[in-house]
This record gives structure tokens, C-alpha cells and sequence, in this order.
């Protein structure tokens, strides 16, 4: 008797133990708090009339940066950008990385990895809801707000079977409205890289997610534009 109880005293702790690593290793920091820590302490605070721009999203934003590094030197632009995020992982680490680098902008891509189920089942509207929460914090903080359309995708090489194309154009709509109706500035990314299944087109990716420097290139043109419209703007 004294034996099996002993058996068990150590399976619970064995598993206990294992757990505990498990987490420490795996969920502790579900938002990626960490990934931009010590870059954001190494932070100074903006210059007189610097119009300091943040940019935050998902592995688009994410690779920016490696596969278009001239659009960002010599400019007061911010990438925090992490592979794989979903809109409540940004809208966890949005404080951190956009509130505290006090910027004038936060350019806001969110979407592609809620509809792709990253983090588990997420409807439209519990992706819309994230976005609404991160442009009031940026709005409270006195940031513009530019929210992006999500970029066309036929299909998600990580998750086959989900069919996004129309998930996505519905979204925008979405965010088209919700901006124009708040103030906020919309980024229309979509309409200038969208083939005719409403996918990405091929000259722009070559997963048909991710823009290769062709399709930044684009980008970069439009994000351009909507940075001054949002600085113009008197919200």
C-alpha cells in the first residue's frame, strides 16, 4: 500500500514537473512580451517634430524589415513585426510595443493568422473587436491610427483546407467602414495586390502570403500616403 502510494506521490510530481516546464517553455509568454524587450528599453524618446511611426503586426510586418531594410533607415519607422501573431496576441503586447515608443503613428496589419486559426477558432467579429480595442488605446494615447487591409490569400500553405479569399474581402470591408465612420486613416493594400481567385498575385509572393520585394514595394508606396494622410488628419 505504502509502495503504490508512493508510486503515485511521484507520477503527480513527475507530471507535475513536466508541466511546469512545459508552460514555463511554451505558453508563459503567449503575447511575445519578450521579443521586443530589450530592443523597446533601448528606446529614446522622440526628438522635437519627429513623426515616429510603429508598425505592428504579423510575419508581413515581420519580414519587412529583412527583405526591404532601405524603406526603414534613415526613417523614424519602428518594426514590431512577430511571425505567426494573431490580433489578441497584438492587442496584449500593443502597450508595450506601440503606447510606451510613443510614436505619432502605429501602422495596424492584423487578420491573416486569426482567419488562418493560429491561436484557435476566431470569427470576424472577434477579429474586428481586437482592432477596435488597439485604434481606441492608440486614440486614448494620442497615436494615429492606420489600419490595413488584410492582404489577399487563396489559400494558407500552413492550414490547407481553411479558404480565406472570401473571409478576407469581407474583413476589409469591415475595416474600411469602421475607419471611415471613426476617423481613422484606411490603408487599402488589397485592391492593388489582389489577382482574380482573390488571392495574392504571384509576381508580388511566392507562398501567396508573404510579399517578396516586389509586393513591399508596393506597399511601401501606400503605407507612404497613408502616413501623411493619417499626420494631416485632425483626429
Amino acid at each position: 500500500m505504502r509502495i503504490r502510494k508512493f508510486r503515485l506521490i511521484a507520477f503527480l510530481f513527475t507530471f507535475t514537473s513536466l508541466s511546469i516546464i512545459h508552460y514555463s517553455a511554451k505558453g508563459q509568454d503567449w503575447p511575445g512580451l519578450e521579443r521586443y524587450k530589450n530592443e523597446n528599453l533601448q528606446v529614446i524618446p522622440p526628438k522635437p517634430n519627429e513623426q515616429r511611426v510603429v508598425f505592428m503586426g504579423n510575419s508581413i510586418t515581420d519580414f519587412w524589415i529583412r527583405i526591404s531594410p532601405d524603406f526603414f533607415k534613415g526613417k523614424p519607422y519602428i518594426d514590431r513585426g512577430i511571425s505567426g501573431q494573431t490580433s489578441p496576441q497584438m492587442l496584449v503586447r500593443f502597450r508595450a510595443d506601440v503606447i510606451n515608443l510613443k510614436p505619432a503613428v502605429v501602422v495596424i496589419l492584423a487578420g491573416t493568422n486569426d482567419i488562418a486559426g493560429n491561436t484557435g477558432p476566431s470569427t470576424l467579429e472577434m477579429i474586428e473587436d481586437n482592432i477596435m480595442s488597439m485604434s481606441e488605446l492608440a486614440r486614448a494615447n494620442g497615436i494615429k491610427a492606420v489600419l490595413s487591409s488584410v492582404l489577399p490569400a487563396y489559400a494558407f500553405p500552413w492550414k490547407p483546407g481553411v479558404e480565406p479569399a472570401e473571409k478576407i474581402a469581407v474583413l476589409n470591408t469591415w475595416i474600411k467602414s469602421y475607419a471611415d465612420k471613426n476617423n481613422f486613416t484606411y490603408l487599402d493594400y488589397y485592391s492593388s495586390m489582389v489577382d482574380e481567385r482573390k488571392g495574392l498575385k504571384s509576381e508580388y509572393s511566392k507562398d501567396g502570403v508573404h510579399p517578396n520585394a516586389a509586393g513591399y514595394k508596393v506597399m511601401e508606396g501606400l503605407v507612404e500616403k497613408a502616413i501623411a494622410k493619417a499626420l494631416r488628419s485632425k483626429k
